[in-house]
């Protein structure tokens, strides 16, 4: 029952106007080295397979709080609903094999973060980054 109630929900945030139209951007602060990210190196930094980019550096990740842009960045990179990753999460940091991302009480946190921190890696709405940040994917 709970499985049907998430997925409805998903498909409500999904076909919902709002969701539809954002465009959501994976970025990093101006202050990183030189960073390269394809979405399959995203994916795997966020499904927690690696802790480090293509050349070796490694990276944290910031995670938005719990809500309909979370949602819907997991389910555009992984093609998994909230359910799925807080299950697939649970079972690698329950077995020592990843940490969770920093998870930032409010987008403005984020952006805080992002801004400041070379080697962080988090998503925003597109109308969220400053000039403090690189683009480094776009999820539309």
């Amino acid at each position: 029952m709970l499985r049907l109630l998430l997925r409805f929900l998903t498909l409500i945030v999904l076909l919902s106007p709002a969701a539809s139209r954002a465009e959501l951007v994976v970025v990093t602060s101006q202050r990183s080295g030189p960073v390269e990210l394809s979405r399959e190196q995203a994916e795997k930094l966020y499904l927690g397979r690696t802790t480090t980019l293509g050349d070796g550096t490694p990276v944290k990740l910031v995670d938005l709080p719990n809500g309909p842009v979370r949602d819907d960045f997991y389910l555009k990179l992984t093609s998994k609903n909230p359910s799925q990753i807080v299950a697939y999460r649970s079972r690698l940091v329950f077995t020592g094999r990843t940490t969770p991302p920093l998870e930032a009480e409010s987008v403005a946190e984020a952006r805080q973060w992002l801004a400041d921190t070379p080697n962080l890696i988090g998503y925003l709405e597109r109308a969220d980054v400053t000039s403090a940040m690189r683009i480094l994917l776009r999820l539309p």
